[in-house]
């Protein structure tokens, strides 16, 4: 099992590389970490961990520096997955360039991340769900509390990712 990775010209011979994925959220303490470091379970599970540059970050800079919030690592916990060492950072410009998904949790991270990154003119932004078939939003659940909802929803979606970007 191997991801559809681009083909890249390299001195007359075509080399394969890296897929790159950044998760976004609001503030990068919550989902987006979750969907990080499940993500990376989920890959290393499949044996493909080699093949991807996970991470995560915020449209916002209210937690920079500040490490994943205390609910969403006792769900990730509660599963068998660390998060330990995360620390908030904030979306630039530049990972435009360098990732090749910026994946979002709803539709109010795509405003806020087309204030940052301008356009999307390569489509790369989607929103996590869109993988999943239903194009929803995952709610926030800072806000609602309901951090197990979250994770179900987290996991469809990047079941979804992981069937249509697995050869």
């Amino acid at each position: 099992m191997s991801f559809i990775t681009p083909l890249v010209p390299f001195a007359e011979r075509w080399i394969i590389t890296m897929i790159k994925i950044l998760f976004i959220c609001h503030g990068n303490i919550c989902r987006s970490p979750m969907a990080e470091y499940i993500c990376k379970k989920m890959a290393a599970d499949r044996g493909v961990s080699e093949e991807l540059e996970i991470s995560s970050a915020a449209t916002s800079r209210e937690e920079i520096g500040n490490g994943v919030y205390p609910p969403a690592r006792r769900k990730l916990n509660s599963v068998g997955i660390s998060c330990d060492g995360h620390r908030a950072r904030q979306v630039t410009k530049a990972d435009y360039d360098h990732y090749d998904y910026l994946i979002v949790m709803e539709q109010y991270n795509i405003r806020n991340l087309m204030r940052i990154i301008g356009s999307d003119p390569e489509k790369k932004v989607y929103k996590l769900l869109d993988f999943a078939g239903s194009g929803g939003d995952i709610d926030d659940p800072w806000y609602t509390g309901d951090f197990d909802t979250t994770y179900r929803e987290i996991v469809e979606g990047l079941e979804g990712f992981f069937e249509k970007a697995v050869d």
